[in-house]
């Protein structure tokens, strides 16, 4: 076999940046947790001593992860000063947890992601799925920290005025099911904006349910949030006016079935609001850095999760409105459409 020595050297260029980027991913987490971000931003420029300083961390560790990230485009350096800040777009993405711009979270996810990677092997060579609660804990805070600030950012102000009546019923008191809710980030947010209404967070994850219920006694909206552990098609209750379901429809492994057991408990004239990773419908057309992070994620979580169920139907985080449009109305919904995107989201309204 003839190589062609220009693609040769484009690819091992490629490698040679994702394996870059694979190691650069435990710093980032390590720059959070240290508060290293942080304190480049209220502080900076710094020198690796100064920030080891406001730190209390080691100036010798220090040295090395400000010049990785420096080489990475994560940190500004001057070599004239020899000293190292953040700019504002820098700040917004690594350092400001408020930001619909922070990526830290998504460092955890992949992370703690691929601790399982002997399990899947396993896994692609008998079919059999990986279920949810057999990641390391690492990847349920890793998802509530990734996608807090996006609904922190849209949900309120963007998406449920966006929804067909549904802003109005909460404000006059609605009841709510948010299905799959984690470490409910979502219905904690939801709660705090819509002080008439009661809302319950359903989850099958026993210990993330645990973890949403302490966040809502700190919230102070412990008076009107409940936390069930269920599935999506066994959650109990009926007559919701608004039921959600955040970044995990396409988890479920009977997406059909569970789309079927939302329409059983909503009101006549309730909605669902699915929210989904940005995908278009085309495979093709989903080949470009979103998507490579996405299928990424799913196929080492999405996918083993849903094949750890029924896999009646795996959608994998990259189904696309039409997959999401057609599961959801296979169970019994008959008005679905767009009502919101972001960069990274995709927001669906059903209704009966």
């Amino acid at each position: 076999m003839t190589l062609d020595e220009a693609r040769l050297n484009e690819q091992v260029q490629t490698a040679l940046t994702d394996f870059g980027a694979t190691a650069h991913a435990p710093l980032v987490v390590l720059g959070d947790e240290l508060g290293l971000y942080e304190a480049l931003a209220d502080a900076g420029p710094l020198t690796s001593e100064g920030l080891a300083a406001e730190t209390d961390t080691a100036e010798r560790y220090v040295r090395e992860w400000l010049r990785s990230q420096a080489a990475g485009g994560y940190v500004t350096y001057d070599p004239e000063t020899d000293r190292y800040s953040l700019t504002p777009e820098q700040a917004a993405v690594l350092a400001d947890e408020t930001s619909p711009a922070f990526m830290v979270g998504n460092f955890r996810v992949a992370l703690s992601a691929a601790a399982i990677e002997p399990q899947l092997v396993d896994a692609f060579r008998t079919g059999e799925g990986v279920g949810w609660h057999e990641h390391d804990a690492g990847l349920f805070h890793g998802v509530e920290h990734a996608w807090e600030p996006q609904y922190a950012a849209h949900l309120v102000d963007e998406w449920i005025p966006a929804l067909d009546g549904v802003d109005a019923t909460l404000e006059a008191g609605g009841r709510v099911a948010d299905v799959g809710c984690g470490h409910g980030a979502s219905t904690v947010l939801l709660a705090e904006a819509y002080p008439e209404s009661t809302f319950v967070g359903i989850d099958y994850h026993e210990p993330s349910i645990a973890t949403a219920r302490e966040r809502a006694e700190a919230a102070g909206v412990a008076d009107r949030v409940t936390f069930e552990v269920a599935g999506a098609k066994s959650y109990d209750g009926g007559e919701y006016d608004f039921v959600t379901t955040f970044d995990a429809f396409h988890d479920l492994g009977d997406p059909v079935g569970a789309a079927a057991h939302v329409r059983d408990t909503l009101t006549d004239d309730g909605t669902w609001m699915i929210v989904e990773l940005f995908a278009d419908d085309r495979v093709k057309d989903n080949l470009d850095p979103m998507g490579r992070a996405a299928y990424s994620i799913s196929t080492l979580v999405c996918t083993p999760c849903a094949l750890d169920q029924e896999a009646e139907r795996v959608l994998g985080a990259q189904a696309g409105e039409s997959g999401i449009r057609e599961a959801v109305t296979d169970g019994g919904f008959t008005r679905f459409r767009r009502a919101a995107e972001t960069p990274l989201n995709l927001v669906f309204e059903a209704k009966p």
